[in-house]
């Protein structure tokens, strides 16, 4: 599978066919809730890197946030960094980089 298709993979199972177990090439990642707003997440592995998708919350004030008030179903994904690498609403797959996976650079040669 691609970036792209796990995602939309992700996003599907968790959101749309509400699982409590995502599978993604046979293997199996549980769909747990937030502490403190519910929200549904998961973290899985894509090529061997951590991910987490987490449904989006309704009430910050992002034009994400103003999607899912609207009922779309919304879920952003992030690297182990914390920085946001896409996110999907309603089965469209936005992503912001993919620059924070599995891109490894070697040093930059100093002179």
């Amino acid at each position: 599978m691609s970036l792209e298709e796990t995602l939309l993979s992700v996003w599907r199972q968790t959101l749309v066919e509400q699982v409590s177990i995502v599978e993604l090439e046979g293997r199996r990642y549980p769909v747990r809730r937030t502490a403190r707003r519910r929200l549904r997440q998961v973290d899985f592995e894509f090529e061997g890197q951590p991910l987490r998708g987490i449904e989006q919350n309704p009430d910050t004030r992002s034009r994400w946030a103003q999607l899912a008030r609207q009922g779309q179903k919304v879920m952003q994904f992030t690297v182990p960094a914390g920085r946001y690498l896409a996110n999907v609403a309603d089965g469209k797959l936005t992503l912001y980089q993919r620059g924070g996976l599995s891109e490894r650079r070697p040093p930059a040669k100093r002179e």
